[in-house]
């Protein structure tokens, strides 16, 4: 089979049967097409082995010199796409024979700090009282994700039977088929999330989408990174706030606040706790940065510098 072929049954399966969020197949369309290119034209999928993987492997590293982070995407796309390759079309897979250790990407997850996230938090719910329903439904749906952890792409494909009458629990569809329960513990946020039912009900199938936008639509992810960063500029905040820092926001103050990690794996959807992990790291450094500004040897006067007059 060719290649281009291959790769659109790929790319249809990745979307229609796995539910892949858009941003994810864009993403894998990418990677693909890059890898065609360092192909050429007419090579198909049997006849690309080991040897191949690791001539891209060097070219992308040594010619190129994209970073660790990007090759291990397009390494984790051909994983999977090789993988569904000799499932449907009984070819060897490369990487059986592949053997190399890609760099582990070592940058922590971008978090906001709780001060941040509550100013955001607080203008987005005053601008929701001035603006009326529409920013209203941005409110909740960013307290969701905060409260939840829950992907952007999640939120999006959020459907009204998803949600219990009461606000009480969400069923989100994840990654790969894999659905999980999502508990809503605040009562403000359940109370908006059941009049936000309530009112979808009123208006449309239990099947359709529960947040939509101003053109009765359903919400994009695309449409909320937008909108978050131009609330965030609204309000200050000098970093570019994305859905998924709410994500990793969300992660790290449930580790910091004590919730055991196979409970936030679980919430975020993650199949290896090693991915969950990372946000213990991100709490580590909040803890070390707090010892710092309370040093309690400096408090008691037994600080740096009383050390050293006595040495």
């Amino acid at each position: 089979m060719q290649f281009r072929v291959s790769v659109c049954e790929f790319l249809r399966h990745c979307s229609v049967e796995r539910q892949l969020s858009q941003h994810t197949v864009r993403a894998y369309t990418h990677d693909l097409a890059d890898f065609r290119k360092f192909l050429g034209a007419g090579v198909a999928p049997a006849e690309i082995s080991a040897a191949t993987l690791t001539a891209y492997l060097e070219d992308m590293f040594g010619r190129r010199k994209l970073s660790a982070g990007t090759v291990r995407r397009r390494f984790a796309c051909l994983r999977a796409f090789f993988r569904r390759q000799a499932e449907r079309e009984q070819i060897a897979n490369p990487f059986a024979t592949l053997k190399l250790q890609l760099p582990r990407r070592k940058r922590l997850p971008r978090t906001l700090s709780r001060p941040e996230i509550s100013s955001l938090m607080t203008s987005l719910n005053m601008f929701a009282g001035v603006r009326g329903s529409h920013d209203g439904v941005l409110a909740t749906a960013v307290s969701l994700m905060v409260a939840t952890g829950i992907r952007v792409g999640e939120l999006c494909r959020l459907a009204v039977d998803d949600v219990a009458p009461d606000g009480s629990t969400c069923r989100i569809h994840g990654k790969g088929s894999r659905d999980r329960v999502a508990y809503v513990s605040d009562t403000a946020l359940r109370t908006a999330l059941a009049q936000c039912v309530a009112q979808r009900r009123l208006d449309g199938p239990a099947h359709g989408a529960l947040f939509l936008n101003r053109h009765g639509s359903a919400m994009k992810p695309q449409s909320i990174r937008s909108r978050l960063r131009r609330y965030s500029r609204q309000i200050g905040l000098a970093r570019r706030v994305t859905p998924h820092m709410l994500r990793h926001t969300a992660a790290t103050l449930l580790i910091e606040t004590g919730v055991d990690i196979r409970f936030v794996q679980r919430l975020l959807g993650h199949s290896s706790i090693a991915t969950t992990e990372i946000y213990t790291h991100v709490s580590d450094e909040a803890l070390r940065t707090t010892l710092e500004r309370a040093n309690i040897l400096a408090m008691l006067g037994h600080g740096t510098q009383q050390g050293r007059m006595r040495s």
